[in-house]
């Protein structure tokens, strides 16, 4: 890694620490904090960009090591520890909360008491840039940094219309940017330590921005993300400290160097630290925490599911990946995660708040995510890697549309929805898009879906593959039918003003634009994003994943998306039409929108989607896939690290 590289990845965690504290420090300037995200945030995207740019057009693995400067860096580092422990006890003693003090001081305790007694193993890389890391490095860049330009023009909004909420926007934004920063410094740090400090960073950054409200709601959620989060930071502190005191690997490129066949005893710290990244994405049973994240404003959620928080957990299995084939850990993971889509897809349908679908939607992408990355195959990790970036995009410009409607209609209700391409067009086609891309072909996610069958069929899997199947269709079951909400005008679609400012529309066009464009670029994203990774993490070249014969499928389905409506209008040329009005269990009235009833009243047509609550609605399914998620992690953590001590 070049000079200049190391000088940018410096400036890329450390530049939003200080637009941070400027944002905290401008309390009452709506127009002052627009100029410093807008400036500083478009500093940082071109900063990833160019970093991005660089590495992957190198050849190679790109590496930087702190090897004689690392004192002052550490020291650092640790007093960061300790001040994060600190604010979680602080909190945990206001809100009579200690059994996050117990969780916090077991993990931040050990690890400070092995660096201050010198038992670390030092000397080795400390910053390491590889592909993986570029590619992560442009969704936080790009994607988080839009997030945090919408959220100035939002929190603006959401205060006008939530005035029983203390105004704390400077904080808010201000927790945003920390989190930006927190997320390059665990992405391109090798240290485990420094993964470590990061890692509990976004820990309490999201436990903050989850009870930004300080409602007795939020403050529970809250505290539940807190003591999810760090019982997986126990779990990486533990690997932290098997891996330096047992291993004598100070690095996580060296942890994944050594063949778990020639050393069982390696498959300890790889099985923790895959707990704590199931913890970090929410997989069941570990769930509830994003699920309660909604109570949070809007850019908060967004940025939870898209690039960061929820990204750190597959990001780190990614990783992991290639030790994982064929091993228990490996299976068991696989199982979670495809259990975990399923079943989160299944709760997707019967809930309609959007928000709230897609809260599990996420959930269900990281389940398949997880799954992906747990076959330890290449078509595995292509899979994962290309379900990352489309659903980090998709995923984001859904929450901040929502978010818009929101403030526009005052509900997210899908119900309330029903006419949105009058009621509210632009954000209407908006949200079609994002939606378009999360399930219908040629949006990358299908694709990515393909190529996730294929590694599952390899893996020789008949579970996995249920689950992909089942819980494909349950995905295009919820998708549908919100989309079908959007499209159907039926009563009282009437357009409405409009009120998403500019400062919000520089994140969500750039957003819809890259969707577009990743529908058509994904063959060649494959090969300039994708292959280079699966090369350098499995130490071969790799044969293309996609190859000339699934792009020319693939283009096929993107001509019959545009063949099959623009063919059923030429056929209809010269054809004459008749109007016909709906049966609406009355008389229609001659508008399609009401009708009269066997009173002889005019009466508002209203038309609902089937949520199947009777069927395995939340109280139903949520609580029976909790206890058995929480069985089969329990299962492997007894098997793996039980047996190896």
């Amino acid at each position: 890694m070049t000079i200049s590289i190391l000088k940018a990845v410096s400036f890329l965690i450390l530049f939003p620490f200080v637009i941070a504290v400027l944002m905290f420090c401008i309390r009452n300037s709506s127009l002052l904090r627009n100029f410093v995200a807008i400036v500083g945030g478009f500093s940082v995207m071109a900063t990833a960009i160019m970093v991005g740019i660089r590495v992957l057009s190198m050849k190679g693995t790109t590496h930087n090591t702190y090897l004689t400067a690392t004192a002052p860096h550490d020291h650092i580092i640790m007093g960061g520890e300790i001040l994060l422990m600190c604010v979680v006890i602080f909190l945990s003693i206001k809100y009579k909360k200690y059994y996050a003090i117990l969780l916090s001081m077991l993990g931040t305790i050990p690890v400070l008491a092995m660096d201050l007694s010198g038992y670390a193993v030092e000397g080795y890389a400390h910053i390491r840039v590889d592909f993986l890391s570029a590619v992560m490095i442009l969704i936080v860049g790009i994607v988080g940094i839009l997030i945090c330009i919408y959220a100035v023009g939002y929190m603006k909004d959401y205060h006008n219309h939530h005035t029983d909420v203390e105004d704390r926007s400077n904080y808010f934004l201000a927790l945003l940017f920390v989190f930006i920063g927190a997320m390059f410094g665990l992405i391109v740090s090798d240290n485990l330590g420094w993964i470590y400090f990061f890692w509990e960073i976004t820990s309490v950054c999201s436990f903050l921005l989850i009870g930004y409200t300080r409602t007795e709601e939020a403050v529970n959620n809250s505290f539940r993300a807190l003591w999810m989060n760090l019982l997986g930071g126990c779990g990486f502190a533990a690997a932290l400290l098997i891996s330096n005191l047992k291993l004598g690997i100070a690095n996580l490129s060296q942890l994944t160097a050594i063949i778990p066949r020639q050393n069982m005893f390696v498959m300890v710290p790889v099985t923790l630290i895959a707990f704590a990244a199931l913890t970090k994405s929410a997989q069941f049973p570990f769930s509830r925490w994003l699920l309660g994240a909604m109570v949070a404003p809007t850019p908060s959620s967004a940025l939870l599911h898209s690039a960061t928080m929820v990204k750190i957990g597959v990001y780190m299995l990614i990783r992991l990946s290639p030790m994982l084939n064929g091993t228990f850990t490996g299976v068991m993971i696989t199982v979670i995660g495809g259990f975990t889509f399923f079943a989160a897809s299944l709760l997707a349908i019967t809930v309609s708040d959007g928000k709230k679908v897609l809260a599990y939607s996420t959930i269900s992408n990281l389940g398949l995510i997880t799954a992906c990355a747990g076959t330890g195959t290449t078509e595995g990790v292509w899979a994962a890697t290309m379900l990352i970036l489309f659903h980090a995009v998709s995923k984001s410009l859904l929450f901040q549309t929502v978010g818009d409607i929101e403030n526009c209609m005052h509900s997210r209700d899908v119900e309330d929805m029903h006419g949105l391409i009058i009621k509210l067009p632009k954000l209407a086609f908006i949200m079609i898009i994002g939606i378009c891309g999360m399930f219908m072909a040629p949006f990358g996610m299908l694709v990515s879906k393909w190529a996730a069958l294929k590694s599952f069929v390899d893996s020789n899997s008949v579970w996995l593959v249920l689950f992909l199947v089942f819980g494909s269709g349950s995905t295009l079951f919820y998708w549908a039918k919100w989309l079908g909400k959007i499209c159907t005008v039926i009563h009282q679609s009437y357009e409405l003003e409009d009120i998403t400012p500019k400062s919000e529309m520089i994140s969500l066009v750039p957003l819809t634009c890259m969707i577009i464009v990743m529908c058509f670029a994904f063959p060649k994203m494959s090969d300039i994003m994708v292959q280079p990774i699966l090369n350098e993490a499995f130490h071969k070249n790799i044969p293309n994943v996609i190859g000339g014969s699934d792009v020319i499928i693939m283009m096929i389905m993107v001509a019959m998306i545009f063949a099959i409506p623009i063919g059923s209008r030429i056929l209809a040329i010269g054809k004459k039409s008749k109007m016909t009005m709906s049966y609406v269990a009355g008389v229609n009235a001659g508008d399609d929108r009401h009708y009269i009833d066997s009173f002889g009243k005019e009466r508002a047509l209203y038309m609902s989607n089937w949520y199947m609550t009777d069927y395995f609605g939340e109280d139903k399914l949520l609580a029976p896939s909790i206890v058995i998620s929480a069985i089969i992690v329990i299962v492997m953590l007894i098997i793996v690290c039980g047996g190896a001590f």
